[in-house]
């Protein structure tokens, strides 16, 4: 009898040490939320002064789409106002929006310095990399948006995996019939003229911008587009090249869905934050192609 009264009696304490936890986890929470809350406000009232201090504040219209959060599954624009200063760009504008007024605001970013190629957005109607766009070199209000014709995920982060298939298809990557011998302690050498040859096709950083402007790639999900073709001929046109691998990335390029789809809308090269002439080395790359096509009997 007194077993089970005590076995009793250790459930019930059990049930309601758990209760108790359960309670203190619950308290904590509601604490946590509290500091965010707190934070959030005195991040948003700093700014609100920072606003009243500035002579100029910026009017950022963002696009905002969270497939993952009711009430926010349909696409909207927020608008944020931004202390505006000497220097300032888009990024830094998104990043004081995103600390200061709403903390779920989510795009890409990285190096800051027009390198990385994360932070290509669709600003005032145009491809422009976040980073490296001033504000003072836009009318205002300015208006930001994600890259058009790519799956958005989240608010102005799209989805680039198909833009990285495209651009690995061509293949972007050496394979010279001879090289050096290790003994040798020698370099693979390329002469002045060939490097200046490909000097500026090799700047791509990757971005997409290019591939977000064509009009051809937007119609045709297999178009290899303006940035991979530009890859292509990044090698293609490197002398250090074997002949094989360099007619074997010919006939990759020449395909249906290749250069033979470029209409020279030239609208890639005017996007360019690197200032590629992508249109040119489409239209040499198909000069080569016909060369490469030619027999003579």
């Amino acid at each position: 009898m007194s077993t089970g009264i005590q076995e009793s009696e250790t459930e019930a304490d059990t049930e309601e040490q758990d209760t108790a936890a359960e309670e203190s986890a619950a308290q904590r929470q509601r604490m946590e939320t509290k500091r965010q809350r707190a934070a959030e406000r005195d991040l948003q009232e700093k700014a609100e002064e920072e606003l009243d201090d500035s002579e100029n504040a910026v009017e950022l219209k963002v696009f905002r789409y969270d497939p993952e959060v009711e009430g926010k599954e349909e696409p909207r624009f927020d608008t944020f106002h931004v202390p505006f200063f000497k220097g300032m760009t888009v990024l830094d504008a998104l990043i004081y929006a995103r600390d200061h007024f709403d903390s779920s605001l989510t795009f890409r970013h990285s190096c800051r310095q027009a390198i990385c190629g994360s932070d290509a957005l669709f600003i005032n109607g145009r491809q422009r990399l976040g980073c490296k766009t001033q504000m003072v070199d836009l009318d205002w209000p300015v208006r930001i948006e994600p890259l058009p014709h790519q799956d958005v995920v989240k608010d102005l982060v799209v989805d680039m995996e198909h833009f990285y298939d495209q651009m690995e298809s061509v293949e972007p990557y050496f394979d010279p019939e001879e090289t050096p011998k290790k003994s040798d302690l020698e370099e693979q050498r390329q002469d002045r003229e060939n490097r200046e040859k490909i000097k500026m096709s090799t700047r791509c950083i990757w971005c997409g911008a290019c591939m977000s402007s064509c009009n051809i790639a937007a119609g045709d999900n297999e178009y290899l587009g303006p940035a991979a073709i530009n890859k292509a001929y990044r090698f293609a046109m490197d002398e250090r090249e074997g002949e094989n691998m360099k007619q074997h990335r010919l006939n990759i390029i020449e395909q249906e869905h290749g250069v033979w789809r470029c209409q020279t809308q030239f609208s890639c090269t005017e996007v360019c934050p690197k200032d590629i002439p992508l249109t040119e080395h489409i239209q040499e790359l198909k000069r080569e192609a016909v060369k490469n096509n030619l027999k003579f009997w």
